[in-house]
């Protein structure tokens, strides 16, 4: 084992906490990804949040090497994101910290972060190594927390687990686009979906979808790609995505619902709702319940 690693200490706007994690699990030795959150009021007394993303990374080249890689790869996607139409606010500045530390005790120290998560009175997240006993009904899902995204803490994945419970029908065929860890392809099947299909753009999660689906006895079909590969049609498709690729994408995941089918759509935050809204509107699509957490916003939506 490595006596030591690198913590990365990078400051961002916590909506962006899952692509940013991607970024650092693609282009680099990535051992685990936690979000520290602050909420305080701005000068224009906007409530509004910044965040601090450490990231933990294996000791595999020089101190000054990696500082170097970190630079040119969040230069590269800051760039990417801003012709896309994120704001530096929407982003967060991007300032890191970067410092190697001993690794003792790094086991103990990760697992101090995470507890069950009680995502409603029916539904819990419960880390590998936690002991837990379920009350009477209640599903629970088995994850390594940080091992790729959609842990369960998020409120975007959250609010897709809340509308999974609420609309998924047993017996469903589900549809989970940009699946992650597979936690929502995972809770579907717990519900009684007869068949459960995610697909990420993301190839390093495939494997861990897999993992995760296996952990907890669920057999999910997993493959590279998004919508518009799909060529059969769901009673219920989830989909938790940033807002801007919601919209591009929404008439490749209204051809994949059936007539009568469900949508959830999360990612989205309450400033740039507008943007799925029209999105909406554009395919025909029925809104059959907006749900709000914190400054997060999810649509459920018929075709």
């Amino acid at each position: 084992m490595d006596k030591t690693y690198y913590e990365l200490q990078l400051k961002i706007n916590p909506s962006m906490e899952d692509l940013i994690s991607e970024i650092f699990f693609e282009n680099f030795d990535c051992e685990g990804v936690i979000l520290a959150e602050e909420t305080y009021k701005d000068l224009e007394m906007v409530n509004t949040t910044e965040g601090t993303l450490r990231i933990f990374l294996k000791n595999d080249e020089s101190f000054e090497d990696m500082q170097y890689d970190i630079e040119n790869v969040l230069d590269l996607y800051r760039e990417e994101f801003k012709s896309r139409g994120l704001t530096p606010f929407e982003l967060g500045s991007w300032e890191f910290k970067l410092e190697e530390k001993q690794t003792e005790d790094w086991s103990q120290k990760w697992k101090e972060k995470w507890d069950v998560t009680h995502v409603t009175d029916k539904i819990a997240v419960v880390p590998d190594w936690i002991e837990y006993k379920p009350k009477e009904n209640e599903v629970v899902i088995k994850l390594e927390p940080g091992c790729a995204f959609g842990t369960g803490t998020h409120q975007t994945t959250q609010l897709c687990m809340k509308a999974l419970e609420k609309y998924m029908k047993k017996g469903d065929k589900v549809a989970d686009l940009g699946m992650g860890s597979g936690i929502l392809s995972i809770l579907a099947k717990k519900l009684g979906a007869s068949y459960v299909y995610g697909c990420d753009t993301d190839e390093t999660v495939i494997e861990v979808a897999k993992e995760n689906a296996k952990k907890n006895g669920e057999k999910c079909e997993f493959e590279l790609g998004s919508a518009d590969i799909i060529k059969e049609k769901f009673d219920f498709v989830v989909a938790n995505i940033l807002h801007f690729v919601l919209a591009e994408i929404m008439g490749d995941l209204k051809n994949i619902m059936k007539d009568g089918a469900y949508l959830s759509l999360s990612g989205i935050l309450d400033e740039k709702k507008q943007m799925v809204l029209d999105a909406i509107k554009r395919e025909n699509l029925t809104i059959i319940e907006e749900i709000h957490q914190d400054q997060w916003v999810s649509y459920i939506t018929k075709k």
